[in-house]
């Protein structure tokens, strides 16, 4: 009795620490100009399973009714300046009118875009008119296994934060995307969640040139299905991003660090962090994205040969190689390797994409791939990647115009705060009486800040 006493009073005591730590982050933004960002899977009445494996909430109204009022209600109470849903059932018209109205008369603008198909759910963006303004919004429909998409939000903020050197004011800018990556329901898929960040990431660099935009914060929010352990993580990172959960509370990419949160328990009962806010700074230097898509590939590549097949380098080589009689790998067995792997699809690796892949791998260009430059360029893929947290000069390619200028200055993001709720999740366990959703919300607070501009890298003509 003692014990269960005992234990009840830490719940508490977590739940209170919790409590204080989430009012100070609400009051941060007004206090400070701070703006707060959440990211949600609500987990649509169409799947939230009930007693039975064939029956779903959305047959009992009084169910999802009560949970999505719930729901809104600490949207609401949070007040964030924007906030990312996944999982909205926007297939029902009263649960959709619910979050219109509910969220609309609280000044907010809401964004929907359903997944193709007719999947019955989607996502949805409701942004703060206080804070932000919407320049543009973009909707992209990835037209892959999965049926899933993204929204891209184009924002300025609704108070000037400072004065440029002219003495004008200054509107800050963010790019906001939410999206809901595909379930990796086998080791195949990981190319095809992968690609779809790539979707977004080209997207985004295509919305960039054609409105012709300086450097300015971008914020990827969603429910990524995949943890800290990932290609998709890792390859986010290579491109600059930072977890801003993790920063907050200093984290790093360590293996150690790598279950310290928890954010989903998924319909298998395995519970893992998936749901990530990231951010990139105009200040970090990126490397080439198709770079890194490629050493992304090269990973999963390496991961399914290792883990999946059980082979080793030796092996792993032997089988890239195939019947080649010399001790190198050639275009047609790569190929081959590729198909056995299940990596040769319209939704994963295209005919372009896999020449791409060659090209890389093949350094000296002559035709093959030996020994030495499999384990360089496929069995290590990152050893002529620059660190991720070096900033200093960054390599640029051959063929590249670097433009950047000293004096260059824009506006970026410090992580002031994160928040995973409810407070046993932030301890990498998932309470059995939490009932809003199987993932968590989490809530982040954003603090302008000057900063210098990065080199910025182009392709010449």
């Amino acid at each position: 009795m003692a014990k269960k006493q005992q234990r009840r009073e830490a719940a508490a005591r977590r739940r209170r620490e919790h409590l204080h730590r989430r009012r100070s982050l609400l009051l941060q933004p007004r206090e400070e100009r701070c703006v707060s960002c959440t990211t949600f899977n609500i987990l649509a009445p169409i799947y939230k399973r009930m007693d039975s494996e064939n029956c779903r909430e959305s047959q009992y109204r009084a169910y999802w009714f009560s949970r999505n009022d719930k729901i809104i209600d600490r949207l609401l109470a949070d007040c964030s300046s924007i906030i990312c849903l996944q999982e909205v059932w926007l297939g029902n018209d009263e649960l959709v009118d619910m979050y219109e109205k509910r969220l609309g008369d609280s000044n907010y603008s809401l964004f929907k875009l359903a997944r193709t198909n007719n999947r019955g759910d989607g996502l949805l963006t409701a942004v703060h008119k206080s804070y932000f303004h919407v320049l543009n919004y973009r909707e992209l429909l990835f037209n892959d296994f999965g049926d899933r998409v993204a929204q891209l939000l184009h924002v300025e903020s609704a108070i000037p934060s400072w004065q440029n050197r002219s003495s004008s004011c200054v509107q800050q800018q963010s790019l906001i995307v939410n999206t809901h990556l595909l379930f990796p329901h086998d080791h195949s898929l990981s190319i095809v969640r992968l690609k779809q960040v790539y979707k977004i990431l080209q997207h985004i660099e295509a919305y960039q040139e054609e409105h012709k935009l300086g450097p300015m914060p971008i914020i990827l929010c969603g429910d990524w299905n995949g943890s800290k352990r990932g290609q998709v993580y890792k390859f986010l990172r290579s491109q600059g991003f930072v977890s801003s959960y993790d920063t907050a509370h200093q984290y790093s990419d360590s293996e150690e660090d790598a279950h310290k949160w928890v954010s989903h328990r998924n319909h298998r009962g395995n519970i893992c962090g998936v749901d990530f806010i990231w951010l990139l700074n105009p200040n970090k230097s990126r490397k080439p994205l198709k770079t890194s898509w490629n050493e992304a590939v090269f990973g999963i590549i390496k991961y399914l040969l290792l883990q999946v097949a059980s082979l080793s380098e030796e092996n792993a080589f032997a089988l890239l190689k195939a019947d080649s009689r010399d001790d190198h790998i050639t275009y047609s067995s790569f190929c081959q390797a590729l198909c056995q792997l299940g990596m040769v699809h319209p939704d994963r690796l295209n005919s372009e994409e896999i020449e791409d892949l060659w090209s890389e791998a093949d350094r000296d260009g002559d035709g093959v791939v030996d020994y030495k430059e499999f384990q360089r360029c496929i069995w290590s893929p990152t050893c002529c990647s620059q660190e991720e947290e070096d900033d200093t000069e960054i390599d640029i390619p051959d063929g590249s115009l670097v433009t950047f200028e000293a004096n260059d200055e824009a506006f970026g993001f410090t992580v002031k705060e994160a928040v995973l709720f409810p407070p046993e999740v932030e301890k990498g366990m998932w309470p059995e009486n939490y009932s809003l959703s199987d993932h968590a919300p989490l809530t982040v607070v954003f603090s302008p800040v000057r900063m210098p501009c990065s080199p910025r890298t182009s392709r010449s003509p």
